[in-house]
This record gives structure tokens, C-alpha cells and sequence, in this order.
């Protein structure tokens, strides 16, 4: 198993401060810089393997920057601290988002970015909890996060404990049955710490989300589940951090956060084509330049 960099967790903490610190303006700016530093990073890392998800990687780093930068009660030199929050990523086919990201925190060296997808490499191309910290669980078939996240939320009222669980899901997962088993479950069971992230970006492989099987009104459908909703710009970062910091009722939270796939590189931006596809050595370099910006 990977073990943390002291050095970068270090400087994640003093980032972490910083943006606590900071005002609503430069507070979004920094997290916004960070997120696509983590985006150009995911680039070079997906460019190296010759596979990746990159398109669903681009959309919810905004949010994994969010989570991970600011709201997210985690150690990665203590990853196993047991009140800990959980994060759970059910679209697991982003996992070099989520690598990326938990490299920029410290829980491992980043230069194991290089062996993304490599043999033996720890960074497989879906997340694995026995190889790499920061991940609670193995995800890449869809519909599993939320039923586990539901779980550890039970898990969590059982034990008494303080820590919140998070999930991540994609919009085209959400036409998985099982989601709705387990929403139907949180909502009886009345689970105040369990906030579940809708990654709305309105594309899936190879189609529009509402072109195979609509959504909408996906709000509604949560309400009637008995959660509590809130609809977001799911790349305003001071729009998603007062999402998931607002005060909590009795249920649980939804927060469906509309979203751009491939966002930040322009030629990438709402292009089904992106789903699964691998950037050329020209092509992250023109998405480095606009990263940059």
C-alpha cells in the first residue's frame, strides 16, 4: 500500500488554512487554481497510461477540490484515524480525478501519478481501498457507491461518531436501480450524515444522459425520497462549499451540481466524444495553456 508524503500534507494543510482564512474572492481563486492544477496533472497522467476517463475527470475535480481543500475532516498521515469523514467516489471510472487529487493532499508521493495504470501500479484505473489511502472503498461498477456510502452512514449513528460521509455519484449512474434502493433507505432512515453529489454534466458514454434514459426532474425525484436537495453550479467553488458547510436538518443532503464534462479545456467541453478517449502530446499542450490562464 502507498503511504503519505509528509511534505505535501504539510503544505496541504497550510493551503487548507489559507482558504479558511482567505475571503470569498480569494478563497474561490485558490481553489480554482488548485483544482486545475489537479486537471493538468490528470492530463499528463492519463496522456502517459494511453487510457482514462478524462472527459468525467475534468467535470468533478472542481468538486473533489472543493471536498478535499476545504471540507473534508481527513489526515493523510493518519488515513485510517477512525472518525474520520468518508469519501466514496461511485463513479469510480474517474479515479485519476480522484488520484490526482489525494496526491496534491499528500496521502502518496505524486510521483506515483507516473504509473498510473501501469502493471503492478497501485493506481489501477478504478480506485482499490487495500492499495492506495484516501480511498474507502473499491468503486467502478456503477450503482455501488451510494448503497456502501448508505452503510457507513449507519455505521457512523451506530458508533456514535462525529464523522460525515460523502459520495459522489455520476449522472448516467443514477440510471442504476440500486440508487434508488439505497435512497429510498437513507431517506427512511432518516440519515442527517450522508450528503450525496450528483455530478450533473448531462453526458454518459457514448450518449446525453436524457437521450437514454431521462432524468429530470432529478430534484424532485431525491425530495420525494425524503432528502433534503440544494441545485448547484457544480464549478462555483463557493457555491459548492456552501452547499456542503450549510446547516443540516433531519434527512439527508443532495446536492446536484450541474457540470461541464471535459470543462476547463475548450475543445473537450460537452463532447460525448471525451467520455473515454486519450489526449494527444498537441492537444494537452493547448489544454496546459488554457489550465493556466
Amino acid at each position: 500500500m502507498l503511504v503519505a508524503d509528509p511534505r505535501t500534507a504539510a503544505a496541504w494543510r497550510r493551503l487548507r488554512q489559507e482558504i479558511a482564512d482567505a475571503g470569498p474572492e480569494r478563497r474561490r481563486e485558490l481553489l480554482r487554481e488548485r483544482a486545475n492544477q489537479s486537471r493538468a496533472t490528470d492530463l499528463h497522467m492519463i496522456g502517459r497510461a494511453g487510457l482514462g476517463h478524462v472527459g468525467g475527470d475534468m467535470s468533478v475535480l472542481d468538486i473533489l477540490t472543493t471536498l478535499f481543500f476545504a471540507v473534508l475532516r481527513v489526515d493523510p498521515e493518519q488515513p485510517a484515524w477512525a472518525d474520520r469523514d468518508r469519501f466514496v467516489l461511485s463513479k469510480g471510472h474517474t479515479a485519476g480525478a480522484l488520484y490526482s487529487t489525494l496526491a496534491a493532499a499528500g496521502f502518496f508521493p505524486a510521483a506515483e501519478l507516473e504509473t498510473f495504470a501501469g502493471p503492478l501500479s497501485a493506481l489501477n484505473g478504478h480506485p482499490n481501498r487495500v492499495k492506495v489511502p484516501g480511498v474507502e472503498t473499491n468503486t467502478g461498477p456503477l450503482g455501488h457507491g451510494l448503497p456502501i456510502a448508505v452503510g457507513m452512514a449507519v455505521a457512523g449513528r451506530l458508533a456514535a461518531s462525529e464523522r460525515h460521509v460523502y459520495v459522489v455519484l455520476g449522472d448516467g449512474e443514477l440510471q442504476e436501480g440500486s440508487n434508488w434502493e439505497a435512497a429510498m433507505t437513507a431517506g427512511h432512515r432518516r440519515l442527517a450524515n450522508l450528503t450525496a453529489v450528483v455530478d450533473r454534466n448531462h453526458l454518459q458514454q457514448g450518449a446525453r444522459t436524457e437521450e437514454t434514459s431521462a432524468l429530470d426532474p432529478l430534484d424532485d425525484k431525491f425530495r420525494a425520497f425524503g432528502w433534503d436537495v440544494q441545485v448547484v453550479d457544480g464549478h462555483d467553488h463557493l457555491a459548492l462549499l456552501e452547499a456542503f458547510t450549510a446547516p443540516r436538518g433531519e434527512r439527508p443532503t443532495c446536492v446536484i451540481a450541474n457540470t461541464t464534462k471535459g470543462r476547463g479545456v475548450s475543445f473537450m467541453e460537452d463532447r460525448v466524444e471525451w467520455h473515454h478517449k486519450v489526449p494527444t502530446a498537441e492537444q494537452i499542450a493547448l489544454a496546459d495553456a488554457e489550465l493556466a490562464r
